[in-house]
């Protein structure tokens, strides 16, 4: 993978990462004050990706869909009140019908993830609550909010990944959020480039 020395890619190298189902690091929301995540897209997410998600991004690991791919598998905001103040659109955690042991490990969060981006899925595959929880991407994305969330859904659909994006917030070991300006040996070690969701909206 090709990054510059503070980490960035630009967004062909970008898409042909996560089309080899690799992780970026996504920064630029506008809503959550420079907090990162991890990203990658949910047709390809494993259980070797959840588990490095688990341990260097220490947040909650959370199925970014879109409105439609969310209505189709009969996943409800957790809320009639709207976003939370995070700006984040939760829906109602979910959990794999069948083929999961507790939920929690990364091999069932893994199937819970490739249950729900199946081409056939339907709501009977899916149950709740579950260990996966859900987010629900404003239909006219990035125009209407310039989150991760629907930056990740765009670079999907954009390089034909399907309509899901696995997405886990980034805290330093203290537990607070970790800046992009720290995260370029991180990103060069673990070759998880950084990416702007400003590269999306400039294009």
């Amino acid at each position: 993978m090709k990054m510059s020395d503070d980490g960035y890619a630009n967004l062909a190298d970008v898409g042909t990462h996560l089309a080899d189902g690799g992780i970026i690091i996504l920064a630029g929301d506008a809503l959550r004050g420079g907090d990162l995540d991890f990203a990658m897209a949910a047709s390809k997410a494993t259980p070797a990706a959840i588990n490095f998600m688990a341990r260097y991004g220490r947040g909650l690991i959370c199925l970014g869909l879109t409105r439609a791919r969310a209505w189709e598998l009969g996943i409800t905001a957790q809320s009639n009140q709207g976003a939370a103040s995070s700006g984040r659109p939760f829906g109602v955690s979910i959990e794999a019908s069948h083929g999961v042991e507790t939920g929690i490990s990364a091999f069932d969060r893994a199937h819970t993830i490739a249950v729900a981006m199946a081409d056939d899925a339907r709501a009977a595959d899916l149950v709740t609550p579950g260990h996966v929880f859900p987010l629900i991407a404003h239909p006219d994305g990035l125009a209407a909010r310039r989150s991760t969330l629907e930056a990740g859904i765009a670079l999907c659909q954009k390089f034909g990944l399907g309509d899901g994006i696995v997405l886990c917030a980034i805290m330093r070991e203290d537990g607070s959020m970790a800046r992009a300006d720290e995260m370029a040996e991180f990103a060069h070690t673990h070759q998880t480039p950084i990416l702007d969701i400003g590269a999306l909206i400039s294009e």
